[in-house]
């Protein structure tokens, strides 16, 4: 049944697992309505029961974003439950570690279709809505968008699109008092990190240690503390914020 009412409404892509799934828990912890979307029907009911501990305005949408045609219906089924939109946060991520001489035609499908059409084509569905509620946008980039790394290129390009497709949009929007960001996290403790780490030849406990080092403050990100500051954006605490890549690196792109 459709809940309807002042609430504020997100929609969170890649929300049962990783940073979509720790701001999921942010906002309903703050009285949000919150539809968490995934690939996996399985996984997301699991992710919702998870959520229904803090609270019971939460919903699963399933939906592959590499397909125009799910972006829109996982907006218009977010819409249909809970009577509106506020907010849209794209966290639904593809991550590969690849050489350039190695890089596939379906590997860079795969990889601009996650992170880069699911990204716009959410945007582009959700836009009528959050035009109509003032609302707001964050989305997920990487530390990948904003500097190069080894075996990254297609994922940094990826990466770099959204932030510069990101300030674009936020220039589109803010005639409609729209606000669109974006966050660029570094290495945080997430299943991918964590595939990552397990491919290493050292132990998971060694791999993890070295990747620390890479960082000025000694360790890697929990999801929750981008998730923290997804929520900020999206309050109106950051009102006067639109068109930021944040830095969430722990350093990282300082050295």
């Amino acid at each position: 049944m459709p809940i309807h009412g002042d609430n504020q409404v997100a929609l969170i892509s890649g929300g049962t697992s990783g940073i979509g799934f720790a701001t999921a828990q942010l906002l309903l912890k703050e009285g949000w309505s919150v539809v968490i979307n995934g690939r996996n029907e399985h996984v997301g009911q699991e992710a919702v029961v998870k959520l229904r501990r803090i609270s019971s305005k939460v919903r699963f949408v399933q939906g592959d974003v590499s397909k125009v045609m799910n972006c829109r219906r996982i907006v218009e089924e977010t819409v249909r439950l809970f009577g509106g939109l506020s907010a849209l946060v794209t966290a639904a991520g593809f991550y590969k570690e690849e050489l350039l001489d190695d890089v596939s035609e379906a590997a860079f499908d795969e990889m601009f279709g996650t992170n880069v059409k699911g990204t716009v084509f959410l945007c582009q569905a959700a836009a009528p809505y959050l035009r109509r509620s003032k609302g707001s946008i964050v989305t997920v980039s990487s530390d990948a968008g904003l500097q190069g790394n080894v075996s990254c290129t297609v994922y940094g390009a990826s990466k770099g699109a959204i932030v510069s497709f990101t300030k674009s949009l936020a220039l589109e929007m803010a005639v409609h008092d729209v606000r669109v960001n974006c966050v660029c996290p570094g290495d945080v403790d997430t299943s991918i990190v964590a595939k990552q780490l397990a491919e290493s030849n050292q132990s998971a406990e060694e791999a993890l240690e070295e990747m620390a080092m890479h960082y000025p403050l000694g360790r890697i990100a929990k999801p929750n503390e981008i998730g923290e500051v997804i929520a900020f954006l999206l309050s109106d605490k950051a009102s006067f914020v639109t068109g930021a890549a944040w830095t969430i690196d722990g350093g990282l792109t300082s050295w």
